[in-house]
């Protein structure tokens, strides 16, 4: 893949999934995943929301910002996390939009995206939560609605009453999980002086969380009036390091982080970084080795390992590869993107049965990611099983809002398929959902 971030197209890297409304990239790791979610989890269980049900997700864009469409996702900007000084900093941004969950704002803003009459708002939403949920390159096209700037703020902004009760909440949730929250204080001194900026020229978070001084010094308020004292967060300094250790190796130069490396936190997330930086150089031996010593340092890390499983099958690896993706699996056995990760390795190993047990577990763990659907469609074809595989083609098309696409393989499923079966169901079910899109359409 060309450009200046060198990705492997499975799901066990940093998958880049464009979304054409944000003019951004999603970036799915599972390593990076989990340092977030450990890092969320204390101010999550705070507000009271299940830490298992909301995933912290991050959207490659060098602006600051974070937000959230609904219910079940967070939403960082890489840019907002690489400009976190701190893990406590970190922590901020989360509680605050779990705030924003938690007091319900967000039950609001379907009326508000109906009183601007915007679809394009919720073609953002749709967008994002498909993306979100592994959606490949093609998505943003088939899902999007193609959402204005002002379109997708009428979203995602806040109102500054809201934004005031997400602060006082947020300081709650980090005062009660005994993390500082002068942190907090800090995060918002990033964005002091941008409303005195033309909008075009504010970060986004700032367009989207109303800040003024009246908001600064009441969270200044809060904050001094905690005086309980923080808990130890060596744990939490850890992932924060770790998450940001890795999201800058595969987002900036790799001569950058091979200068900046002998000053990570740990000698395991220096390693990592080395290992990434050589491997994108192309230096093949050089970030086995460095990966290798990683592993030696965490043997019974699933992500160390998912990652050397990554760097073995983009060198072509792909024994090797298979054998470092069974470990991580066999060491995080729910995760579902080190799972896309193996089951892909074994279908490039030639093992399509093999293969098609393990995506099942992927896709079982989440059933909207396209490039699992993807996958297991080739395993079939490479089984013979043209039925099942034109069955995943529709159904991951129909994922993609591809509808046309949906429907010519949806009726070659349907041909192919034992009739009244369960599969031959599922392929009326997409071509009736193609059937109607294509009636609507001639109808515009």
């Amino acid at each position: 893949m060309t450009g200046l971030v060198k990705v492997i197209m499975v799901a066990a890297v940093l998958v880049l999934q464009p979304i054409a409304t944000l003019a951004a990239t999603l970036l799915r790791d599972p390593d990076i995943e989990y340092a977030l979610g450990r890092l969320a989890k204390p101010v999550l269980d705070a507000a009271g929301l299940s830490a298992g049900s909301i995933k912290v997700l991050v959207i490659k864009d060098p602006s600051l910002n974070a937000f959230v469409v609904d219910n079940r996702h967070i939403f960082l900007h890489s840019g907002l996390i690489l400009k976190m000084k701190s893990a406590a900093e970190l922590q901020a941004v989360v509680a605050h939009e779990a705030a924003h969950i938690a007091n319900g704002h967000l039950a609001r803003r379907p009326q508000n995206a109906r009183a601007a009459r915007s679809a394009a708002a919720l073609g953002l939403a749709l967008a994002v939560a498909a993306a979100a949920a592994g959606a490949d390159p093609s998505a943003a096209t088939g899902i999007s609605l193609g959402s204005a700037s002002s379109a997708e703020r009428v979203f995602k902004g806040h109102t500054r009453a809201e934004e005031s009760a997400a602060d006082a909440s947020a300081i709650r949730y980090m005062a009660a999980a005994n993390i500082d929250p002068k942190a907090f204080l800090e995060v918002l001194n990033l964005f002091r002086g941008q409303e005195l900026l033309s909008e075009h020229r504010q970060d986004p978070y700032a367009r989207t969380h109303p800040l003024s001084r009246d908001r600064v010094r009441a969270v200044t308020a809060l904050s001094s009036a905690v005086t309980k004292k923080p808990a130890d967060s060596k744990t939490a300094d850890y992932w924060f390091a770790r998450a940001q250790g890795k999201l800058s190796a595969f987002l900036r130069a790799p001569s950058w982080t091979l200068r900046r490396a002998k000053d990570s936190a740990s000698q395991d997330i220096k390693l990592m970084r080395q290992a990434v930086a050589y491997h994108r150089n192309s230096q093949t031996e050089k970030a086995i080795s460095h990966i290798n010593k990683a592993v030696a340092t965490r043997p019974k890390d699933p992500y160390l390992q998912e990652l050397r499983g990554q760097i073995l099958l983009e060198s072509l690896q792909l024994n090797a590869a298979v054998n470092a993706y069974s470990k991580a699996a066999s060491l995080a056995p729910n995760n579902a993107l080190i799972l896309g990760g193996q089951g892909r390795a074994l279908l490039l190993t030639k093992q399509p049965k093999t293969a098609l047990g393990v995506l099942e577990k992927a896709r079982q763990k989440d059933f909207r990611n396209s490039g699992v659907l993807r996958d297991m469609a080739t395993a079939y074809a490479q089984l013979g099983q043209m039925g099942m595989a034109s069955l995943l083609t529709a159904e991951r098309y129909a994922l993609l809002s591809q509808f046309d696409n949906a429907l010519i393989h949806s009726k070659r499923a349907a041909s192919l398929l034992p009739r009244g079966s369960a599969p031959w169901l599922r392929a009326q079910d997409v071509l009736s959902a193609s059937e109607a899109q294509a009636k609507k359409k001639k109808r515009k």
